[in-house]
Protein backbone atom coordinates (compact mmCIF):
# COMPACT_ATOMS: atom_id res chain seq x y z
CA UNK A 1 0.00 0.00 0.00
CA UNK A 2 2.93 2.12 0.94
CA UNK A 3 4.51 1.65 -2.32
CA UNK A 4 1.55 2.51 -4.30
CA UNK A 5 0.66 5.60 -2.53
CA UNK A 6 4.38 6.69 -3.04
CA UNK A 7 4.27 5.64 -7.13
CA UNK A 8 1.04 7.64 -7.31
CA UNK A 9 2.64 10.35 -6.02
CA UNK A 10 6.15 10.12 -7.10
CA UNK A 11 6.28 8.85 -10.56
CA UNK A 12 2.78 7.90 -12.09
CA UNK A 13 0.35 9.65 -14.23
CA UNK A 14 -0.35 13.30 -12.86
CA UNK A 15 -3.33 14.29 -11.82
CA UNK A 16 -3.79 17.38 -14.04
CA UNK A 17 -3.09 15.76 -17.54
CA UNK A 18 -0.77 18.15 -20.06
CA UNK A 19 -2.40 19.13 -23.09
CA UNK A 20 -5.59 18.80 -21.86
CA UNK A 21 -8.11 21.59 -21.07
CA UNK A 22 -11.77 21.47 -20.80
CA UNK A 23 -12.27 24.49 -22.38
CA UNK A 24 -13.81 23.69 -26.35
CA UNK A 25 -12.37 25.55 -29.14
CA UNK A 26 -16.29 26.31 -30.56
CA UNK A 27 -17.07 28.13 -27.02
CA UNK A 28 -13.90 30.84 -28.36
CA UNK A 29 -16.16 31.92 -31.33
CA UNK A 30 -13.60 34.11 -33.04
CA UNK A 31 -13.13 31.52 -35.17
CA UNK A 32 -11.75 33.86 -38.63
CA UNK A 33 -8.73 35.25 -36.26
CA UNK A 34 -5.70 33.63 -37.93
CA UNK A 35 -3.90 31.65 -35.62
CA UNK A 36 -6.50 32.57 -32.76
CA UNK A 37 -7.37 29.22 -32.18
CA UNK A 38 -4.00 27.44 -31.75
CA UNK A 39 -2.50 30.47 -29.52
CA UNK A 40 -4.91 30.24 -27.09
CA UNK A 41 -5.20 26.22 -26.99
CA UNK A 42 -1.16 27.06 -26.13
CA UNK A 43 -2.08 29.61 -23.40
CA UNK A 44 -4.36 27.75 -22.50
CA UNK A 45 -2.26 24.99 -21.95
CA UNK A 46 0.70 26.70 -20.29
CA UNK A 47 -1.65 28.45 -17.72
CA UNK A 48 -2.86 24.98 -16.47
CA UNK A 49 0.80 23.57 -16.58
CA UNK A 50 1.70 26.24 -13.81
CA UNK A 51 -1.72 25.61 -12.25
CA UNK A 52 -0.54 21.76 -12.46
CA UNK A 53 2.82 22.08 -11.11
CA UNK A 54 1.63 24.46 -8.22
CA UNK A 55 -0.63 21.72 -6.57
CA UNK A 56 1.45 18.72 -7.59
CA UNK A 57 4.31 20.09 -5.73
CA UNK A 58 1.95 20.54 -2.33
CA UNK A 59 0.07 17.22 -2.76
CA UNK A 60 3.44 15.47 -3.18
CA UNK A 61 4.45 17.27 0.49
CA UNK A 62 0.96 16.40 1.97
CA UNK A 63 1.30 12.78 0.20
CA UNK A 64 4.66 12.60 1.59
CA UNK A 65 4.62 14.29 5.29
CA UNK A 66 1.63 11.48 6.20
CA UNK A 67 3.55 9.09 4.56
CA UNK A 68 6.38 9.39 6.58
CA UNK A 69 4.33 9.50 9.71
CA UNK A 70 2.49 6.50 8.80
CA UNK A 71 5.31 4.75 8.09
CA UNK A 72 7.23 5.73 11.81
CA UNK A 73 3.78 5.01 13.42
CA UNK A 74 3.61 1.20 12.04
CA UNK A 75 6.93 0.69 12.70
CA UNK A 76 6.88 1.09 16.18
CA UNK A 77 3.92 -0.97 16.60
CA UNK A 78 5.79 -3.36 14.57
CA UNK A 79 8.44 -3.67 16.82
CA UNK A 80 6.63 -3.22 19.59
CA UNK A 81 4.49 -6.47 18.71
CA UNK A 82 7.47 -8.39 17.26
CA UNK A 83 9.56 -8.00 20.43
CA UNK A 84 6.26 -9.13 22.57
CA UNK A 85 5.73 -12.14 19.72
CA UNK A 86 9.68 -13.10 19.90
CA UNK A 87 9.73 -12.62 23.97
CA UNK A 88 7.14 -15.35 24.42
CA UNK A 89 8.48 -17.55 21.34
CA UNK A 90 11.71 -17.54 23.13
CA UNK A 91 9.91 -18.28 26.48
CA UNK A 92 8.51 -21.65 25.95
CA UNK A 93 4.99 -19.79 26.87
CA UNK A 94 2.04 -20.48 24.88
CA UNK A 95 1.70 -17.17 22.53
CA UNK A 96 -1.53 -15.64 23.95
CA UNK A 97 -3.53 -12.31 22.66
CA UNK A 98 -1.99 -9.25 24.02
CA UNK A 99 -4.62 -7.06 26.25
CA UNK A 100 -6.80 -5.08 24.40
CA UNK A 101 -7.07 -7.23 21.16
CA UNK A 102 -10.58 -8.32 21.94
CA UNK A 103 -13.39 -5.98 23.34
CA UNK A 104 -13.44 -5.11 27.08
CA UNK A 105 -16.65 -7.23 27.98
CA UNK A 106 -17.02 -8.69 31.34
CA UNK A 107 -16.59 -12.36 29.57
CA UNK A 108 -12.99 -11.27 28.39
CA UNK A 109 -12.04 -10.18 31.60
CA UNK A 110 -12.56 -13.40 33.22
CA UNK A 111 -11.01 -15.14 31.28
CA UNK A 112 -7.93 -12.54 31.59
CA UNK A 113 -8.25 -12.91 35.09
CA UNK A 114 -8.13 -16.68 34.57
CA UNK A 115 -5.42 -16.75 32.26
CA UNK A 116 -3.00 -14.35 34.74
CA UNK A 117 -3.56 -16.94 37.49
CA UNK A 118 -3.33 -20.02 35.88
CA UNK A 119 0.29 -18.40 34.49
CA UNK A 120 1.10 -16.87 38.69
CA UNK A 121 0.46 -20.71 40.38
CA UNK A 122 2.91 -22.25 37.83
CA UNK A 123 0.33 -24.94 36.52
CA UNK A 124 3.20 -27.82 35.74
CA UNK A 125 4.12 -27.61 39.52
CA UNK A 126 0.36 -27.82 40.21
CA UNK A 127 0.08 -31.11 38.56
CA UNK A 128 3.15 -32.43 39.93
CA UNK A 129 2.06 -31.69 43.51
CA UNK A 130 -1.45 -33.35 43.05
CA UNK A 131 -0.78 -36.33 41.12
CA UNK A 132 2.53 -36.99 43.54
CA UNK A 133 0.10 -36.78 46.53
CA UNK A 134 -2.47 -39.02 45.00
CA UNK A 135 0.14 -41.67 43.79
CA UNK A 136 1.61 -41.63 47.23
CA UNK A 137 -2.16 -42.07 48.69
CA UNK A 138 -2.51 -45.27 46.83
CA UNK A 139 0.99 -47.01 48.57
CA UNK A 140 -0.73 -47.12 51.55
CA UNK A 141 -3.91 -49.04 50.02
CA UNK A 142 -3.12 -52.87 51.34
CA UNK A 143 -7.16 -54.05 49.89
CA UNK A 144 -10.17 -53.35 47.87
CA UNK A 145 -11.98 -51.85 51.21
CA UNK A 146 -9.57 -49.07 51.56
CA UNK A 147 -10.33 -47.35 48.51
CA UNK A 148 -13.55 -46.01 50.34
CA UNK A 149 -14.85 -42.39 51.28
CA UNK A 150 -12.50 -41.65 54.22
CA UNK A 151 -10.04 -42.76 51.72
CA UNK A 152 -11.12 -39.92 49.39
CA UNK A 153 -11.61 -37.16 51.67
CA UNK A 154 -8.03 -37.54 52.96
CA UNK A 155 -6.50 -37.52 49.97
CA UNK A 156 -8.78 -34.56 49.08
CA UNK A 157 -7.74 -32.81 52.13
CA UNK A 158 -3.83 -33.48 51.33
CA UNK A 159 -4.24 -32.25 47.50
CA UNK A 160 -6.02 -29.11 48.43
CA UNK A 161 -3.83 -27.89 51.52
CA UNK A 162 -0.53 -28.87 49.15
CA UNK A 163 -1.91 -27.03 46.01
CA UNK A 164 -2.49 -23.79 47.81
CA UNK A 165 0.84 -24.05 49.59
CA UNK A 166 2.30 -25.29 46.72
CA UNK A 167 0.70 -21.61 44.95
CA UNK A 168 2.17 -19.50 47.86
CA UNK A 169 5.68 -21.25 47.20
CA UNK A 170 5.84 -20.32 43.42
CA UNK A 171 4.15 -16.54 43.92
CA UNK A 172 6.33 -15.87 46.71
CA UNK A 173 9.64 -16.59 44.30
CA UNK A 174 8.11 -14.35 41.52
CA UNK A 175 8.04 -11.43 43.96
CA UNK A 176 11.35 -11.99 44.59
CA UNK A 177 12.45 -12.26 41.07
CA UNK A 178 10.58 -9.56 39.36
CA UNK A 179 13.40 -8.22 38.04
CA UNK A 180 14.63 -11.35 36.66
CA UNK A 181 11.48 -12.54 35.44
CA UNK A 182 11.37 -9.44 33.38
CA UNK A 183 14.62 -11.29 31.37
CA UNK A 184 14.10 -15.02 31.63
CA UNK A 185 9.95 -15.56 32.00
CA UNK A 186 8.88 -12.27 30.81
CA UNK A 187 5.03 -14.11 30.48
CA UNK A 188 4.49 -14.51 34.09
CA UNK A 189 2.09 -11.46 35.56
CA UNK A 190 4.03 -10.00 37.90
CA UNK A 191 6.86 -9.39 35.14
CA UNK A 192 4.50 -8.43 32.66
CA UNK A 193 2.69 -6.12 34.72
CA UNK A 194 -0.48 -7.24 34.59
CA UNK A 195 -0.65 -8.13 38.69
CA UNK A 196 0.89 -5.24 40.96
CA UNK A 197 3.53 -6.50 43.88
CA UNK A 198 0.47 -5.58 46.32
CA UNK A 199 -1.82 -8.01 44.33
CA UNK A 200 0.98 -10.79 44.41
CA UNK A 201 1.46 -10.27 48.53
CA UNK A 202 -2.35 -10.35 48.60
CA UNK A 203 -2.34 -14.12 46.47
CA UNK A 204 0.69 -15.25 48.63
CA UNK A 205 -0.61 -14.25 51.95
CA UNK A 206 -4.02 -15.61 51.66
CA UNK A 207 -3.35 -19.47 50.39
CA UNK A 208 -0.55 -19.61 52.98
CA UNK A 209 -2.65 -18.91 55.57
CA UNK A 210 -5.69 -21.12 53.89
CA UNK A 211 -3.33 -23.81 53.74
CA UNK A 212 -1.97 -23.74 57.55
CA UNK A 213 -6.12 -23.16 58.14
CA UNK A 214 -7.21 -26.50 56.41
CA UNK A 215 -4.08 -28.68 57.68
CA UNK A 216 -5.00 -27.46 61.58
CA UNK A 217 -8.79 -28.01 60.95
CA UNK A 218 -8.09 -31.60 59.35
CA UNK A 219 -6.49 -32.62 62.63
CA UNK A 220 -3.46 -34.96 60.85
CA UNK A 221 -0.22 -34.02 62.29
CA UNK A 222 2.15 -35.31 59.29
CA UNK A 223 -0.01 -33.40 56.99
CA UNK A 224 0.27 -30.31 58.94
CA UNK A 225 4.20 -30.90 59.59
CA UNK A 226 4.51 -31.08 55.66
CA UNK A 227 2.58 -27.75 55.12
CA UNK A 228 4.86 -26.49 57.85
CA UNK A 229 8.25 -27.64 56.21
CA UNK A 230 7.29 -26.65 52.76
CA UNK A 231 6.24 -22.91 54.38
CA UNK A 232 9.53 -22.86 55.90
CA UNK A 233 11.97 -24.07 52.96
CA UNK A 234 9.53 -22.63 50.22
CA UNK A 235 10.51 -19.09 51.81
CA UNK A 236 13.94 -19.24 52.60
CA UNK A 237 14.65 -20.58 49.47
CA UNK A 238 13.18 -17.04 47.86
CA UNK A 239 13.23 -14.15 50.28
CA UNK A 240 15.81 -11.86 49.85
CA UNK A 241 16.43 -11.04 53.61
CA UNK A 242 19.70 -11.83 55.56
CA UNK A 243 20.94 -15.38 55.40
CA UNK A 244 18.39 -16.20 52.97
CA UNK A 245 17.68 -16.75 49.84
CA UNK A 246 19.09 -19.93 49.39
CA UNK A 247 18.64 -19.99 45.89
CA UNK A 248 21.81 -18.09 45.32
CA UNK A 249 23.75 -20.98 45.99
CA UNK A 250 23.04 -23.72 43.55
CA UNK A 251 23.69 -26.76 46.64
CA UNK A 252 21.93 -25.46 49.53
CA UNK A 253 18.81 -24.47 46.45
CA UNK A 254 19.02 -28.30 45.08
CA UNK A 255 18.58 -29.63 48.73
CA UNK A 256 15.65 -27.67 49.11
CA UNK A 257 13.71 -28.83 45.94
CA UNK A 258 14.94 -32.64 46.80
CA UNK A 259 13.45 -32.40 50.56
CA UNK A 260 10.14 -30.87 49.65
CA UNK A 261 9.54 -33.16 46.12
CA UNK A 262 11.36 -36.41 47.40
CA UNK A 263 11.31 -36.52 51.04
CA UNK A 264 8.48 -34.22 52.22
CA UNK A 265 5.85 -35.43 50.01
CA UNK A 266 6.56 -38.97 49.99
CA UNK A 267 6.49 -39.64 53.97
CA UNK A 268 4.33 -37.36 54.74
CA UNK A 269 1.43 -37.55 52.78
CA UNK A 270 2.36 -41.34 52.63
CA UNK A 271 2.11 -41.18 56.65
CA UNK A 272 -1.17 -38.95 56.49
CA UNK A 273 -3.34 -41.91 55.02
CA UNK A 274 -1.30 -44.43 56.98
CA UNK A 275 -1.57 -43.14 59.95
CA UNK A 276 -4.62 -40.32 60.22
CA UNK A 277 -6.77 -41.99 58.04
CA UNK A 278 -6.10 -45.78 58.13
CA UNK A 279 -5.05 -45.47 61.64
CA UNK A 280 -2.69 -47.88 61.39
CA UNK A 281 1.49 -48.12 62.37
CA UNK A 282 3.69 -46.59 59.88
CA UNK A 283 5.21 -49.33 57.53
CA UNK A 284 8.41 -47.99 55.26
CA UNK A 285 7.64 -51.10 52.27
CA UNK A 286 9.38 -51.81 49.09
CA UNK A 287 7.05 -48.84 46.52
CA UNK A 288 8.03 -46.25 49.41
CA UNK A 289 11.88 -46.34 49.59
CA UNK A 290 11.77 -46.80 45.80
CA UNK A 291 9.51 -43.56 45.40
CA UNK A 292 11.61 -41.46 47.56
CA UNK A 293 15.34 -42.72 45.93
CA UNK A 294 13.91 -42.55 42.32
CA UNK A 295 12.07 -39.04 43.24
CA UNK A 296 15.61 -37.95 44.86
CA UNK A 297 17.02 -38.44 41.54
CA UNK A 298 14.44 -36.74 39.72
CA UNK A 299 14.44 -33.73 42.34
CA UNK A 300 18.10 -32.89 41.86
CA UNK A 301 17.28 -33.06 38.01
CA UNK A 302 14.40 -30.65 38.24
CA UNK A 303 16.55 -28.45 40.56
CA UNK A 304 19.48 -28.24 38.06
CA UNK A 305 17.80 -27.99 35.21
CA UNK A 306 15.11 -25.30 35.45
CA UNK A 307 18.53 -22.93 35.68
CA UNK A 308 19.44 -24.08 32.01
CA UNK A 309 17.19 -21.72 30.20
CA UNK A 310 17.36 -19.19 32.93
CA UNK A 311 21.24 -18.41 32.32
CA UNK A 312 20.83 -14.75 30.99
CA UNK A 313 19.03 -13.55 33.87
CA UNK A 314 20.94 -15.41 36.52
CA UNK A 315 24.40 -14.27 34.81
CA UNK A 316 22.82 -10.51 35.04
CA UNK A 317 21.66 -10.73 38.51
CA UNK A 318 24.26 -12.87 39.84
CA UNK A 319 22.68 -16.55 40.71
CA UNK A 320 25.66 -18.72 41.18
CA UNK A 321 23.62 -21.38 39.57
CA UNK A 322 25.57 -24.97 37.92
CA UNK A 323 24.43 -23.70 35.10
CA UNK A 324 26.24 -20.25 35.14
CA UNK A 325 29.60 -22.00 36.60
CA UNK A 326 29.66 -24.95 34.35
CA UNK A 327 27.97 -24.07 31.25
CA UNK A 328 24.42 -25.00 29.90
CA UNK A 329 25.97 -28.28 27.31
CA UNK A 330 27.63 -29.61 30.76
CA UNK A 331 24.59 -29.27 33.00
CA UNK A 332 21.96 -30.38 30.55
CA UNK A 333 23.85 -33.71 29.89
CA UNK A 334 24.06 -34.63 33.61
CA UNK A 335 20.49 -34.34 34.02
CA UNK A 336 19.99 -36.28 31.30
CA UNK A 337 22.52 -38.48 32.88
CA UNK A 338 21.40 -39.33 35.97
CA UNK A 339 17.77 -39.79 34.83
CA UNK A 340 18.98 -42.47 32.91
CA UNK A 341 20.47 -44.33 35.80
CA UNK A 342 17.68 -43.79 37.80
CA UNK A 343 15.82 -45.44 34.88
CA UNK A 344 18.05 -48.39 35.22
CA UNK A 345 17.82 -49.13 38.57
CA UNK A 346 14.05 -48.50 38.34
CA UNK A 347 13.97 -51.74 35.95
CA UNK A 348 16.74 -53.62 37.95
CA UNK A 349 13.90 -52.76 40.95
CA UNK A 350 10.81 -53.90 38.72
CA UNK A 351 12.95 -56.98 37.61
CA UNK A 352 12.89 -58.11 41.12
CA UNK A 353 9.28 -58.26 41.90
CA UNK A 354 7.21 -61.08 42.40
CA UNK A 355 4.07 -60.24 40.79
CA UNK A 356 4.59 -60.95 36.80
CA UNK A 357 2.04 -57.93 36.73
CA UNK A 358 4.21 -55.66 38.41
CA UNK A 359 7.52 -56.64 36.77
CA UNK A 360 6.01 -56.89 33.04
CA UNK A 361 4.76 -53.23 33.37
CA UNK A 362 7.49 -51.47 35.21
CA UNK A 363 10.75 -53.35 33.36
CA UNK A 364 8.27 -51.86 30.17
CA UNK A 365 7.23 -48.69 31.35
CA UNK A 366 10.44 -47.75 32.66
CA UNK A 367 12.43 -48.76 29.58
CA UNK A 368 10.25 -47.11 27.35
CA UNK A 369 10.56 -44.08 29.69
CA UNK A 370 14.32 -43.75 28.87
CA UNK A 371 14.69 -44.67 25.44
CA UNK A 372 12.24 -41.67 24.77
CA UNK A 373 14.34 -39.34 27.30
CA UNK A 374 17.27 -40.11 25.08
CA UNK A 375 15.90 -39.94 21.44
CA UNK A 376 14.44 -36.33 22.89
CA UNK A 377 17.59 -35.17 24.36
CA UNK A 378 19.69 -35.89 21.70
CA UNK A 379 17.27 -33.71 19.45
CA UNK A 380 17.92 -30.66 21.39
CA UNK A 381 19.57 -27.35 20.07
CA UNK A 382 21.16 -26.20 23.20
CA UNK A 383 21.85 -22.98 21.59
CA UNK A 384 17.70 -22.27 21.78
CA UNK A 385 16.18 -21.02 24.63
CA UNK A 386 13.14 -22.04 23.37
CA UNK A 387 14.12 -26.04 22.48
CA UNK A 388 15.61 -25.99 25.98
CA UNK A 389 12.86 -24.72 28.19
CA UNK A 390 10.43 -27.09 25.37
CA UNK A 391 12.59 -30.20 26.99
CA UNK A 392 12.63 -28.71 30.52
CA UNK A 393 8.51 -28.76 30.12
CA UNK A 394 9.03 -32.12 28.94
CA UNK A 395 11.22 -33.47 32.16
CA UNK A 396 7.87 -32.45 34.17
CA UNK A 397 5.90 -35.24 31.97
CA UNK A 398 8.48 -37.66 33.06
CA UNK A 399 7.56 -36.67 36.28
CA UNK A 400 4.11 -36.98 35.96
CA UNK A 401 4.16 -40.56 34.44
CA UNK A 402 6.81 -41.52 36.79
CA UNK A 403 3.89 -41.41 39.27
CA UNK A 404 1.69 -43.31 37.64
CA UNK A 405 3.91 -46.11 37.62
CA UNK A 406 4.87 -45.77 41.59
CA UNK A 407 1.58 -47.33 42.26
CA UNK A 408 2.28 -50.58 40.40
CA UNK A 409 5.74 -51.84 42.36
CA UNK A 410 5.04 -54.17 45.10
Amino acid sequence: MDALILGSSTGGHSLFIPGRSSWRRKDLKPDNIPGFSRRVQVSTCYSYNIIENFYTKRFRKHIVKHHARGIQETSTASQKSNTKFLVKATSGHPLESEPGAYPDTPWNSVKNALDAFYRFSRPHTVIGTALSIVSVSLLAVEKLSDISSPFYTGVLEAVVAALMMNIYIVGLNQLSDIEIDKVNKPYLPLASGEYSTLTGILIVTSFSIMSFWLGWVVGSWPLFWALFVSFVLGTAYSVNLPLLRWKRFALVAAMCILAVRAVIVQLAFYLHIQSHVFSRPAVFSKPLIFATAFMSFFSVVIALFKDIPDIEGDKIFGIKSYTVRLGQERVFWTCISLLEMAYGVSILVGATSSYTWSKAITVLGHSILAAILWIRAKSVDLKSKAAITSCYMFIWKLFYAEYLLIPLIR
